[in-house]
């Protein structure tokens, strides 16, 4: 059986010829291939510890997670879709929902997990039926719609939670990441939100020591004297050790909040498998479904030990597309890479401490860029916004979701915000559909001719401009989220 995981020598072993590519079955001389393992580390290492974090999950964890996500889904592809599977950032806003109703992390993961059962099946189904199977349930405006509540919906997070906790340095740290975004070249473009991270750690120790403890309130409470960085859970934190495990609980509220966020990683999915099949030259149609259900696989296992739900990155695109390497055993070596990390209880400590107003600034650009990924959804797919039939569903949906509206059901169960959201523009847009007349039923073009989540945030590096890119996402966002 071919499991992906036998390489030729690309050439002499140390570059590329000219106009050629390493492709996945190939691979650079094993020193090389770990230093590209290390690179894709760092790539995703922008978004893939801040989801966590701003999730309440264990970073550690989240990270060793990754990487065995990473080589369940290497093994699944057979070694022919190189992809880094990260932490989705479509799930921060659930996760910030549930547990402002209440719930705890086990119910936060328990939610996810079940996401991720619903990934897989829709994986399976991809395999059996074809991708046509996404756009008659999920076309563009839907997909858009829902990626753009999922990221606008964080918006209050930011301004209540992270932004107020210190607001110059949120402001700083803002500014350096955008400059960064769209400033910098390369690599160096990709990684803008891990380069903002470390901006705006070392600024917040500078005016620790200069201007003494910040008086202000701490993730939403009140008022306190303290230090921005406070490096005491570091300094007591092991070198070596496990992370922290718990179970998932399912509660049906929360269940039905993070659903809705099926919709984004298989866009997500579906533009990773498409662009890495224009990179590479190999038609990856027929890999399509069996990376959705790995990716949802996947996240069944992270999110069972209570782990944060996975998702392709875009970030690692970039790092291939400016490589020009394309070997699955560069991502072999980051996956390793990824589970030594998760075994550094002192390199979760390092994470946890990230101050309240870098957040801020970070999250100011992280949530925008997740919800306008769904605004270049519909820029791609030419979505007709002249038409009621595309507007009205899309509008009361993202007001619905991003202002937080609730339908109370019974006395003890309401459904809102995301989850009512992607109800209306899912269930009106087929509705209206149904009772539309003939000129508004126009065609629009299918997935599988390349309209999805690639062209929103998952394109090749020389094709974003210097855009960061999700899980979000993913993220996107991300993630992307995950994306991001």
């Amino acid at each position: 059986m071919n499991l992906g995981v036998r390489w030729t020598l690309h050439g002499d072993g140390r570059t590329p010829a000219p106009g050629a590519v390493v492709r996945p079955d190939e691979r650079l001389s094993w020193p090389r291939t770990a230093g590209l393992g290390a690179q894709h580390v760092v790539a995703m290492f922008g978004a893939s510890f801040v989801a966590p974090l701003l999730m309440g999950l264990d970073p550690n964890l989240a990270i060793m997670m990754s990487g065995i996500a990473t080589m369940i889904f290497l093994l699944a592809t057979r070694g022919r879709v190189p992809s880094y599977l990260g932490c989705s950032l479509s799930f921060v806003s659930v996760a910030v929902a549930i547990r402002a109703g209440g719930g705890d992390s086990a119910t936060v993961t328990g939610a996810v997990f079940v996401v991720g059962a619903a990934l897989f099946l829709a994986g399976l189904a991809v395999q059996r039926f074809g991708a046509r199977i996404i756009h008659a349930a999920m076309p563009p405006i839907v997909t858009g719609a829902v990626v753009m509540l999922i990221g606008f919906n964080l918006a209050p997070v930011t301004a209540s939670t992270y932004w107020p906790q210190d607001q110059w340095t949120a402001l700083a740290v803002m500014l350096f990441t955008g400059l960064a975004v769209v400033c910098l070249r390369g690599f160096f473009s990709r990684i803008a939100i891990f380069l903002g991270l470390l901006f705006g750690y070392a600024l917040s120790w500078v005016l620790d020591r200069v201007f003494g403890k910040i008086h202000s309130p701490v993730a939403g409470g009140e008022a306190v004297d303290h230090w921005r960085l406070d490096l005491s859970g570091v300094a007591k934190a092991d070198w070596i050790g496990l992370p922290t495990f718990h179970g998932p609980s399912f509660e049906w509220s929360a269940i039905l909040l993070a659903l809705p966020v099926v919709i984004a990683l298989i866009a997500e999915n579906a533009g990773h498998v498409k662009a890495v099949g224009e990179m590479t030259g190999d038609p990856l149609d027929d890999k399509l479904g069996t990376a959705i259900a790995a990716d949802g696989a996947a996240s069944m296992l992270s999110t069972a030990v209570g782990g944060p739900a996975n998702t392709t990155y875009s970030e690692n695109i970039g790092v291939m597309a400016a490589t020009r390497v394309y070997s699955t055993a560069a991502y072999w070596a980051a996956a390793v890479f990824a589970l030594l990390f998760g075994l550094c209880p002192k390199f979760g400590a390092v994470v946890a401490a990230i101050p309240g107003g870098v957040l801020g600034g970070i999250t100011v650009i992280l949530y925008g860029m997740i919800g306008l990924l769904g605004a270049q959804i519909w820029i791609n797919a030419k979505v007709d916004l002249r038409n009621p039939l595309n507007l009205v569903p899309a509008a009361a949906g993202i007001i619905i979701g991003v202002g937080g509206v609730s339908l109370k059901i019974s006395d003890d169960f309401e459904v809102g915000g995301i989850a009512l959201g992607t109800i209306v523009v899912i269930t009106g847009y087929h509705v209206l559909r149904a009772f539309a007349p003939a000129h508004m039923k126009e065609q629009e073009p299918l997935l599988d001719s390349g309209t999805s989540a690639y062209d929103s945030g998952n394109a090749p590096a020389d094709q974003q401009d210097g855009r960061d890119g999700r899980d979000g996402q993913d993220k996107h966002a991300g993630h992307g989220g995950d994306k991001d």
